[in-house]
């Protein structure tokens, strides 16, 4: 089958994976990419050999490229998705999928209403870490889940980005810097969220820039830095989760234990994709590693684009959906919203894979 060709928008830090995993893809081939700073594009295209530096505007302009791949900042990920369906091209963009729940809407709606695909990262879910647990789940060797933990527990990442300033803005902070990860991984696992209960606060507000030519520069925090709650899923199970950019001293709290009647779970990093899953049955003293569902490397970001295109040729949904996004990104926000009202927050949206709401279940903005 062809390859459907694709452009890349924004190629910071994160880009570099994207160009080096997609390019032996069977599904997509990249051929352009652009960035607000032409230098970072004419950069990347010189590394990995893509044939075309385009703007933005030229690359939505390109008849021949039906799919693109958005990297910008957290703050351009609405706007750049929504203009690249308005070009009628297909888009998977990063985490988060918007800053907020109206924006996220206006893309679901635009998706509809043009009938093309919106994905969204993160698709570590994806990943053999992940899907081992939930092969594990499913075969009933924890019993029924009835509870979870889930730590992101750091000191940000100011110590070595070189322009962390984004982190601390608005749309940032350890939850929707991070917490994809984790919510995605705990709805894959559990089913969808119902209803959120949280603190969230501005823990440490000094800041500095840690490495670079800018190093020593304060960073303004404007977004909380530590959020801890609870999420009550569909399924019954209540999962703890505590994301946070003030843990300066380490922590030994583990990434994701999933809790059975009859056993747990243990997850490593959920930023990654082959991470270790062990078991401890009921009764047992020790932690057994189970063989992974499949055999996966570290970092394959760029599945979920593969998984999307092949869905798009298949006619059936793709996994890293944004349905998916939405209803991650609402369990997010749910956090410090929660924290500022002082009362648990019953969410909107649900999710299932396959089993998606219809179009007018999510509610529009004109």
């Amino acid at each position: 089958m062809k390859k459907m060709k694709a452009g890349i928008i924004g190629c910071g830090t994160i880009s570099g994976v994207y160009f080096t995993n997609l390019e032996n893809s069977p599904w997509v081939e990249v051929v352009a990419c652009a960035d607000l700073i032409p230098d970072n594009a004419k950069k990347k295209a010189e590394e990995f050999n893509i044939p075309n530096v385009y703007t933005v505007q030229e690359m939505l302009a390109q008849t021949d490229i039906e799919f693109i791949i958005n990297l910008t900042i957290p703050a351009s990920h609405a706007n750049v998705d929504i203009a690249s369906l308005e070009a009628g091209k297909h888009v998977y963009s990063e985490k988060p999928l918007a800053i907020t729940l109206e924006e996220a809407r206006r893309v679901l709606n635009m998706a509809d209403q043009k009938g093309l695909r919106v994905g969204c990262a993160p698709d570590t879910f994806l990943g053999s870490g992940v899907q081992t647990a939930k092969a594990a789940i499913e075969s009933g060797l924890i019993g029924r889940p009835v509870a979870a933990t889930a730590f992101m527990m750091g000191s940000g990442p100011e110590a070595w980005h070189p322009n962390p300033e984004f982190f601390y803005a608005s749309g940032g902070g350890p939850m929707m810097d991070m917490g994809p990860y984790y919510v995605s991984a705990l709805v894959e696992l559990l089913g969808p969220a119902s209803r959120i209960s949280a603190s969230t606060g501005i823990q440490i507000p000094d800041r500095a820039i840690g490495s670079g030519p800018r190093q020593g520069q304060p960073i303004t925090v404007q977004t909380p830095t530590h959020l801890a709650g609870t999420l009550d899923f569909e399924n019954g199970a209540i999962a703890t989760m505590i994301t946070s950019f003030d843990i300066f001293g380490g922590s030994n709290l583990p990434w994701i234990e999933i809790y059975g009647t009859q056993g747990s779970l243990s997850l490593g990093d959920p930023n990654f994709f082959n991470s270790e899953v062990k078991l401890r049955k009921h009764g047992s003293d020790e932690w057994e590693l189970l063989d992974p569902a499949f055999e996966c490397g570290k970092n394959e970001r760029g599945l979920g684009i593969n998984d999307m295109i092949q869905s798009i040729h298949e006619q059936k949904d793709h996994r890293v959906s944004a349905r998916l996004a939405y209803h991650v990104l609402e369990i997010m926000q749910s956090f410090q919203q929660s924290s500022l009202e002082g009362r648990h927050i019953v969410l909107q949206s649900t999710y299932r894979y396959g089993k998606l709401p219809a179009p007018q279940q999510i509610n529009k903005v004109e």
